[in-house]
């Protein structure tokens, strides 16, 4: 059978490492001024889920080619890497994947993770996202490694429809389930995502605000965005915050809520009842680069400074060719005060006439 490979921009150069080495000091920002604060970290290119807004099983077939295990980073270079971004001023790690859960002893990553503390002397704050399938059964030991937060992705409430959305048929009962057991053993705030699809998923709306109100969790909505080259996306099919936020307040009136803190990717919304709040993810509609602070790696540790990006720079090569702390701290903090990224702002300029670049990375490369 002929392998599938979606074709990634390869740039094994991070760039010209400085001559004159630095030491971090705790800030770092770009060239729009924005600092570096957080660090969203892919272990693995894997997924139990065929979403078909990430991972179309047209595409992600059997005949796919994920990454060999040798490609991907160790917890060891992880836990290196992470350290130096903290020394930069990161404050907040979230694992995402693919499924995070499906790497082998993930649990271990987060032990590691979880004692290193902050330039400023706090806990390091340590959040993962998931699709919930496993979570019943790694909860507890997740909780006890030291995780802090969990965001679970949900596209609906009805089984059929769920069904549709992950494409293997996997129920909703079980995801739910696992929602309950992070909670019951201390793991939160817990927030649960929705991608919502307009035709697919869309009127799955005012049923998840009305199943989350009244409860612990704090539900998002996320407008279906441009990631990658691999979902179809179309303009025509992407229900807006604002749409969103006119469905749920016809029948659960909701006002808006201010941030809890600069850079926050989602907008705030509370019920008028004081019954809980819920969070709209304006990814297509609303820019939100001006105060973007975070920057990804890859699960074989590329180093990608927007979401949206068309090309990666190489941390693990500079780990494995012996490169010192003090270099690829020097190369982090080079790349990061270069960084121009604003392609949401000038993707809204002109959003209706959005095209599919067929150079961007993938979603599930990357991470959300």
């Amino acid at each position: 059978m002929t392998e599938k490979v979606i074709s990634i921009i390869d740039q094994r150069n991070l760039q010209a490492i400085p001559p004159i080495l630095e030491s971090p000091a705790g800030l770092v920002t770009d060239t729009m001024n924005r600092p570096l604060r957080d660090l969203r970290i892919s272990v693995t290119d894997r997924c139990n889920f065929r979403c078909v807004y990430c991972m179309p099983k047209a595409v992600f077939d059997k005949g796919y080619a994920f990454l060999p295990q040798t490609s991907l980073l160790s917890f060891e270079e992880i836990t290196r890497i992470a350290k130096l971004f903290v020394a930069h001023g990161v404050e907040k790690i979230r694992l995402t994947g693919g499924e995070p859960l499906l790497r082998k002893n993930i649990e271990k990553l987060i032990a590691m993770l979880s004692v290193i503390q902050t330039i400023s002397g706090r806990d390091l704050d340590v959040a993962l996202t998931t699709n919930g399938a496993l979570l019943a059964k790694k909860a507890r030991a997740l909780k006890d490694a030291g995780l802090k937060r969990i965001t679970v992705s949900l596209d609906a409430l009805d089984d059929a429809i769920f069904k549709q959305m992950n494409d293997v048929a996997f129920p909703v009962s079980d995801v739910l389930q696992g929602i309950d057991v992070a909670h019951q053993v201390g793991l939160g705030p817990i927030k649960i995502n929705m991608v919502v699809k307009g035709g697919m998923n869309d009127q799955e709306i005012v049923p998840m605000a009305y199943h989350f109100k009244d409860t612990p969790f704090i539900l998002r909505f996320i407008e279906y965005m441009d990631v990658g080259a691999s979902n179809g996306w179309k303009m025509d099919e992407v229900i807006t915050s604002y749409e969103v936020i006119q469905r749920i307040n016809a029948h659960l009136p909701i006002e808006a809520v201010q941030a809890n803190y600069s850079g926050e990717t989602a907008g705030r919304w509370r019920y008028q009842d004081g019954s809980g709040e819920i969070g709209v993810i304006s990814s297509v509609t609303q820019a939100f680069c001006h105060d973007c602070t975070r920057i990804r790696l890859s699960t074989e540790g590329k180093l990608y400074t927007c979401l949206f990006a068309t090309s990666g720079y190489d941390l693990r090569a500079l780990m494995r060719d012996g490169r010192s702390d003090a270099e690829i701290s020097t190369a982090i903090a080079h790349l990061w005060r270069a960084r121009t990224d604003r392609y949401s702002v000038l993707r809204t300029a002109d959003t209706a006439n959005i095209q599919q670049d067929k150079k961007k990375v993938e979603m599930s490369y990357i991470g959300g």
